[in-house]
C-alpha cells in the first residue's frame, strides 16, 4: 500500500505541467548566459559563455527577425508541408520522408556525441523560449521544437541532393496520380549558385589573404549573424534560417565560401525486380535480395480538417525507388549522413587554420558544394566537391546504371587528397562560379586528364570566363578593389553574339532587316557593360531572352531582335527604355513569395542575371500583372574579408535582416544593395558596442 502511494506521489510530482515549468526555468537560466547586441543595421551579435549558449541566443534572435522562415524550413525538411498547404504537396513531403524517418533520426540524436547533443538541445530551447516569450506568435504547425529536428536540416545548400527527385515522378509511381495534378516547384531557368574568389597575400596591398563570399541564393534565404562564445567560437557570416552554424562566412583565422557543385555525388540505377512466392526481390549479381519496404503515412490539410494517406515505398541497397522508366524501376543513391553533416557544418566554423579546416573536409559530407578558402596564415585553397564515391571508370556514370551488376556498386569514397584540390597556386588567385575547376586558377589550374570524368563534369559558364578575365594580371587588391572586381559590369555572354548579329544583318534580304538598322547599330557600339541608363543593356537582354527561346538561335538573330523590340514597345512604349526602368528590386511584405506590383515603390538595379555573365547576379523576370522585371535571387549576403593580425571585412545583405515590414531593418540595406555599396563588418566587441542599437538577454524586451 505504501509502495503504491509512493509511486502515485511521484507521478503527481512529475506532471507534464511541472516538466514544462522546469523547462522554463532552464531557459531563463540559460538566457542569463547570453547577451545579444543588435548593431545599427540590426545584425545580431550573440555572446555566450559556451557554444551552446551562443546557439541558444542565435536561434532566439533568428526567430525574432523571421520566425516564419525558421519554421517553414523545418516543416519542409521534415516533409510536412502538405499539413499546411494541402494535398498538392504530398509528394514533396514523400520525397523528404524517403530519407527523414523521425524514428531513425531520433536514434541518431541519441547516439550523437555529447557536445553535439548540447548544441541540438540549445537549438530547440532557443526556439521554444522565443515561442514562450512571444505568445502572440502563432506557428503554422510546429508549436514545440525538439533537438533531433536539427538533424533533418544539416547542410544548408540552396537545393539539396534530395531535390533531384521529382515529386511528379514520385506521385506517378507511388500514388498513380496524373503528373499534372502534382505540384512541383516552378523552374524559372535562372542560374543558381555562387561566386567565390580567394586572393593570396602577394597580390594584395596589405600582404594579407582575402576572400570574396558571394552566394547566389533566393533573396532573404539567409540571415547575417555573428556568434561568439568563451569556448573559442567567433564566427560571422550567413546562416540559413533555423540552422545553428554559419554556413558561408569567416572567423578570425579563416574563411569559407561554398559554391554549388556538379561533382558527381548521385547515381541512378535500373533495378531488376523479381516476384517470387508473392514477395518482391531485386537482382544483384547472381542473387536475389529482398526488396526493402516501408510504410509512410502522410497527413495533409483538406479544407478545415486533416486527412492522411499511406504509401508503401520500396528500397534497394542503392536507395529508394523513385520512378518507373520504360517499364523499369529506377532507384537513386546519394549521401545521407545527418549527424556527420551537422558535425562538419559546425566544426568548420571553429577551424583555426587550414589544417583544422581540412580535418572537417575529411568528413566528406558537404556533398553538393565546392569550397573556396582563405586564411590568416596566407593560404588560399579550393575543394571541388566533398562527397565523391569511388566508381568503376568503365561505366557512364552520367547515365542510369544497371543496378543488378555489382561492378556498378560504389567502392567507398575518394579521400580529399584524391579529389580536385588546389592549395596556394602560383598565380595567386582562385575562382569558382559553379564552373569547371579546370579554369579555377587560370593556367595553373588542374589538368582534366588527371581525374575520372565523374569527378568534375561541370561545364564552363559565362561567369567563370568573366571571373578569369577580371582576375588575371591583377595585383594590389584591397577590400574595395575586390568588391569592384566582383561587381565588374561586363556582360561577356553577348561578346560572341553581337558579331553574329552584325553578320546576319549584312547578309539578310532588305525585307528581313527592315526597321532593325538603328537597333543593330546600338548593339554594335555598345561596350557590353550594364548601367541604369543604358538602353543597349535593355535591348540586349530582351534579345538574349528571345534567342534562348529559339530552337536555332544562329538562324534567328534578326527575328529574335525584332521580337525583343516589339516586346519593349508593347510594355514600355519604346524599345529605347533605360535598363534601370525595367530591372527592379521590390519587397512589399515579409512573405516568402512576394506579390510584385508595378504600381508600388521599387528600386532600380543595374546588375543583371548571371546567365549573361554578370558576376553580381540579379535574377529578375516579369510576373503576372507586371511589365517590369523583379529580382528574386542572386547576390544575397555578400562579404569581402581580409585576414591579418586583425580581420577586416565589409558586407551587404539584400534588403535587411528583418522579415517584419514595420522594422527599420526590413529594408535599411536595400538602397545600398542596389548600388553595390557595402557596410563595415563589426567583428570586434568594442566596435559592436560602439554601434549598438540594443543590448539584451533573450526573453527581455529590446
Amino acid at each position: 500500500m505504501r509502495k503504491s502511494l509512493f509511486l502515485l506521489l511521484i507521478l503527481v510530482a512529475c506532471s507534464p505541467q511541472d516538466n514544462y515549468q522546469g523547462e522554463i526555468r532552464n531557459w531563463e537560466k540559460q538566457s542569463e548566459n547570453v547577451t545579444i547586441i543588435q548593431d545599427n543595421f540590426g545584425i545580431p551579435h550573440i555572446y555566450g559563455k559556451t557554444d551552446a549558449d551562443a546557439v541558444f541566443g542565435l536561434l532566439y534572435a533568428q526567430c525574432e527577425e523571421d520566425f516564419n522562415r525558421v519554421e517553414v524550413n523545418y516543416i519542409n525538411a521534415m516533409g510536412r508541408m502538405a499539413e499546411v498547404e494541402g494535398e498538392s504537396l504530398l509528394f514533396t513531403d514523400l520525397r523528404m520522408q524517403l530519407y527523414i524517418d523521425p524514428v531513425q533520426v531520433k536514434k541518431e540524436y541519441r547516439k550523437s556525441p555529447k557536445w553535439l547533443k548540447k548544441l541540438m538541445n540549445a537549438f530547440a530551447d532557443g526556439i521554444n523560449y522565443y515561442l514562450y516569450t512571444h505568445p502572440e506568435v502563432k506557428p503554422k504547425l510546429i508549436t514545440h521544437f525538439e533537438p533531433w529536428m536539427a538533424l533533418t536540416f544539416s547542410e544548408g545548400s540552396i537545393g539539396g541532393d534530395i531535390e533531384r527527385i521529382s515529386p511528379r515522378q514520385l506521385g506517378s509511381f507511388y500514388g498513380k496520380n496524373p503528373a499534372e495534378l502534382i505540384k512541383e516547384e516552378t523552374k524559372d531557368k535562372e542560374p543558381r549558385g555562387s561566386n567565390g574568389f580567394a586572393i593570396a597575400p602577394e597580390l594584395t596591398e596589405s600582404g594579407n589573404a582575402m576572400l570574396l563570399i558571394n552566394p547566389h541564393t533566393s533573396f532573404f534565404f539567409r540571415a547575417e549573424v555573428h556568434m561568439v562564445s568563451e569556448e573559442g567560437l567567433n564566427a560571422y557570416g550567413a546562416v540559413t534560417w533555423g540552422q545553428f552554424f554559419i554556413y558561408q562566412g569567416f572567423n578570425e583565422k579563416c574563411g569559407w565560401m561554398h559554391t554549388s557543385s556538379r561533382a558527381d555525388a548521385i547515381d541512378y540505377y535500373y533495378e531488376t525486380i523479381v516476384k517470387k512466392e508473392g514477395k518482391l526481390f531485386y537482382k544483384f549479381g547472381e542473387n536475389l535480395r529482398p526488396l526493402g519496404e516501408r510504410l509512410i503515412s502522410l497527413s495533409y490539410k483538406s479544407g478545415d480538417t486533416m486527412a492522411s494517406k499511406d504509401f508503401k515505398v520500396f528500397y534497394t541497397h542503392n536507395g529508394p525507388v523513385i520512378r518507373d522508366e520504360n517499364g523499369k524501376w529506377v532507384s537513386i543513391r546519394l549521401m545521407i549522413e545527418h549527424e556527420k553533416a551537422l558535425t562538419q557544418s559546425y566544426l568548420r566554423t571553429k577551424a583555426q587554420g587550414h589544417e583544422d579546416f581540412k580535418k572537417t573536409m575529411d568528413l566528406n559530407t558537404n556533398s553538393s558544394n565546392n569550397t573556396v578558402y582563405a586564411d590568416a596564415e596566407g593560404n588560399i585553397a579550393y575543394y571541388h566537391g566533398n562527397f565523391i564515391p569511388v566508381r568503376n571508370p568503365e561505366f557512364n556514370w552520367a547515365g542510369i546504371l544497371d543496378g543488378s551488376n555489382p561492378e556498378t556498386d560504389w567502392k567507398g569514397l575518394h579521400p580529399v587528397d584524391e579529389m580536385i584540390f588546389i592549395l596556394n597556386p602560383e598565380n595567386g588567385w582562385i575562382q569558382n562560379c559553379n564552373s569547371t575547376p579546370f579554369t579555377a586558377c587560370g593556367d595553373n589550374s588542374p589538368n582534366k586528364e588527371d581525374y575520372p570524368s565523374y569527378m568534375a563534369p561541370d561545364r564552363e559558364n559565362a561567369r567563370g570566363l568573366h571571373a578569369v578575365r577580371v582576375l588575371e594580371g591583377q595585383s594590389k587588391f584591397t577590400i574595395d578593389k575586390l568588391i569592384a572586381t566582383a561587381y565588374d559590369s561586363y556582360l561577356i555572354y553577348f561578346e560572341p553574339l553581337i558579331p553574329k548579329l552584325i553578320e546576319a544583318q549584312s547578309s539578310a534580304p532588305s525585307n528581313i532587316k527592315s526597321g532593325l538598322v538603328e537597333a543593330v547599330e546600338l548593339l554594335k557600339n555598345w561596350d557590353l557593360r550594364y548601367s541604369l541608363n543604358s538602353t543597349a543593356t535593355s535591348l540586349a537582354i530582351y534579345w538574349g531572352i528571345e534567342l534562348n527561346r529559339s530552337r536555332n538561335p544562329d538562324e534567328q538573330m534578326l527575328m529574335a531582335l525584332r521580337r525583343a523590340i516589339h516586346k519593349l514597345e508593347i510594355d514600355f512604349g519604346s524599345w529605347k527604355t533605360p535598363w534601370g526602368e525595367i530591372n527592379r528590386y521590390q519587397r512589399v511584405n515579409g512573405n516568402i513569395r512576394q506579390p510584385f506590383d508595378d504600381s508600388k515603390p521599387s528600386l532600380p538595379v543595374d546588375f543583371a542575371s548571371s546567365r549573361w555573365g554578370s558576376l553580381a547576379s540579379f535574377g529578375a523576370r516579369t510576373y503576372p500583372g507586371t511589365k517590369k522585371m523583379y529580382g528574386t535571387s542572386g547576390n544575397s549576403f555578400v562579404a569581402v574579408v581580409e585576414f591579418g593580425e586583425k580581420v577586416k571585412a565589409k558586407s551587404i545583405l539584400a534588403g535587411g535582416i528583418s522579415g517584419d515590414p514595420n522594422s527599420p531593418h526590413f529594408d535599411d540595406q536595400a538602397l545600398m544593395y542596389t548600388k553595390g555599396e557595402f557596410k563595415d563588418v563589426l567583428f570586434y566587441k568594442e566596435d559592436v558596442e560602439s554601434h549598438a542599437e540594443t543590448t539584451y538577454h533573450p526573453g527581455e524586451n529590446k
